[in-house]
């Protein structure tokens, strides 16, 4: 009996050894995967455009606002309290219309944000959806990203199935 339970015992462990190991997976680099897609670097290049040309119109505002504060504090002791009082709340009223450009453009869910959602997101849900078939048809239980976010401390290369995901969306390695 004891034997019996002995065999059992091992057998229960040599099965749950197995199933461990039965596992499979992959590791994949989604930035290196966007990196190699035209359609990114065209997205990115098209955002980049729209931030650097909010970001001038934020600096000529800035610029017109040290202008004001400039020729304020030069003036300021030549000014009355009437006058001093409109130039300040003048001053004001401007930086606190650059602040508003600046959250507007660069702020949680502003126009930036907005833009990368419509430009780049389609193309990560692109690249998901392979990834995801990639799976589907290599019989992966599961798919590390060792880019951003999740931090894989060691991976075999061998198993970076990157290119392949790029293979599936018909991109070939420069």
């Amino acid at each position: 009996m004891k034997s019996l339970k002995l065999i059992l015992t091992v057998c229960c462990f040599w099965l749950a050894s197995f199933s461990v190991s039965a596992q499979r997976y992959a590791v994949i680099d989604s930035k290196y995967i966007l990196e190699k897609l035209p359609e990114y670097k065209d997205a990115q290049k098209r955002l980049d455009q729209f931030s650097a040309g909010w970001q001038q119109e934020i600096e000529r505002k800035q610029a017109i606002l040290d202008k004001m504060q400039s020729d304020y504090n030069a003036e300021e002791v030549m000014l009355s309290d009437e006058l001093k009082k409109k130039r300040e709340d003048e001053i004001y009223n401007r930086q606190k219309e650059v602040r508003d450009l600046q959250k507007k453009y660069f702020g949680f869910e502003g126009d930036l944000f907005k833009k990368r959602q419509e430009l780049i997101k389609p193309i990560q849900d692109k690249v998901y959806i392979a990834i995801q078939k990639l799976a589907v048809d290599r019989s992966y239980d599961f798919i590390l990203d060792k880019s951003e976010g999740i931090t894989v401390i060691f991976a075999d290369p061998k198993l970076d199935r990157s290119d392949d995901v790029l293979k599936f969306l018909g991109v070939t390695k420069p």
